[in-house]
């Protein structure tokens, strides 16, 4: 049994598709692609596949992935055509930009690098949080609400004009385990401290780095 991974691009319209939906998505995309996947026993087979890292809905991402397992032998396999097949598979703004056999482990994910946009000028904000001691938020967890300062995780934020909007890249823990931060609760706390429009802001994941700073999809 043999391991397979899926880059994939979420973007557009389809960065709208929840997390959810996505699974049954992708399982019956690969179905209609004919990709050799391997199915669960029992009296009701299905795909099993795994996602690396869930995205936020209405998140776009350059890197995102799921795997799937195959019997058959790698080396006998045309993971460009698979690719070709599975991209006209899917709805438009999924796009996939390779299929290869994994090669790390998805437990190893660290952190994720978000790039993020929002109209108007609003580094005073990222100025502020900058010169904040303290940048509290509730977090809700499994085991319920959790109070984080974001100042221990980020502790300043870059922030630039480019063409009307507010650019910055936030570099922040994610992964099945330790601390998982979403962009979103420091848009939250902008919002909510400085008036930064956080509906407003575009979200981009661009990378997925390992615990050894490698990048794990690329």
């Amino acid at each position: 049994m043999t391991t397979i991974r899926v880059w994939f691009t979420k973007t557009g319209e389809a960065s709208y598709i929840s997390h959810l939906d996505l699974q049954r998505v992708m399982g019956r995309a690969m179905r209609r692609a004919g990709l050799p996947v391997w199915y669960s026993l029992g009296f009701n087979p299905h795909i099993y596949i795994t996602f690396a890292l869930p995205l936020s809905l209405g998140q776009e991402s350059e890197v995102e992935s799921v795997d799937f397992k195959t019997e058959s032998d790698p080396a006998q396999l045309d993971f460009e055509a698979m690719a070709k097949a599975l991209t006209e598979a899917l709805p438009r703004g999924i796009d996939v930009v390779k299929i290869y056999p994994a090669d790390t482990d998805a437990t190893r994910i660290a952190s994720a690098r978000y790039q993020i946009r929002v109209p108007g000028d609003w580094t005073a904000a990222l100025a502020a949080y900058n010169a904040a001691a303290e940048a509290a938020v509730e977090k809700k967890t499994k085991r319920g609400v959790k109070t984080l300062n974001l100042k221990d995780t980020v502790p300043a934020i870059e922030s630039w004009l480019r063409d009307g909007e507010t650019c910055f890249v936030l570099t922040l823990p994610a992964g099945s385990t330790g601390l998982n931060l979403n962009p979103s609760l420091i848009l939250g706390w902008l919002e909510q401290h400085h008036g930064l429009p956080a509906s407003a802001a575009h979200v981009l994941r661009s990378a997925i780095y390992l615990e050894n700073g490698a990048k794990f999809l690329g």
